[in-house]
């Protein structure tokens, strides 16, 4: 019995060292897409990112938006020309795991940190 207990422990230990990978530097320029799903139908918005600038297109309007990069893996995402006051808070977004073309994130506004949302956004080119 003792020896279950061993290997439970050391399963755990082994587990609890695992961080998913993380290379999130590769992401702050390129062309990405983003799909959603809202009131049932499933929206995809494509964007370029180069640095502190991201130009969204959502059903083929162009916005522009800042980007404020908190650390490799952190940003914050700000409209530069909000047409309402939703419109004009900032997103924070954290990465959590990066792939070879796409990256699993975190996002909520900022400041309500208890609306988190998850998503999963596609590299298309750099």
């Amino acid at each position: 019995m003792s020896k279950n207990y061993i290997y439970f422990f050391i399963t755990i230990f082994i587990i609890s060292c695992f961080t998913p990978e993380r290379d999130c530097k590769k992401f702050h320029y390129g062309n990405f897409s983003f799909q959603t799903v809202v009131l049932g139908d499933t929206i995809t918005t494509n964007f370029t990112r180069v640095d502190d600038i991201e130009i969204d297109y959502f059903s083929k309007i162009p916005d522009t938006s800042s980007v404020k990069w908190i650390s490799e893996c952190e940003c914050i995402v700000k409209k530069k020309n909000p047409v309402n006051f939703q419109d004009s808070k900032a997103i924070q977004i954290k990465i959590i795991s990066t792939s070879a073309n796409s990256y699993t994130f975190e996002y909520n506004l900022v400041g309500d940190i208890s609306n988190k949302q998850r998503g999963v956004v596609t590299k298309i080119s750099d």
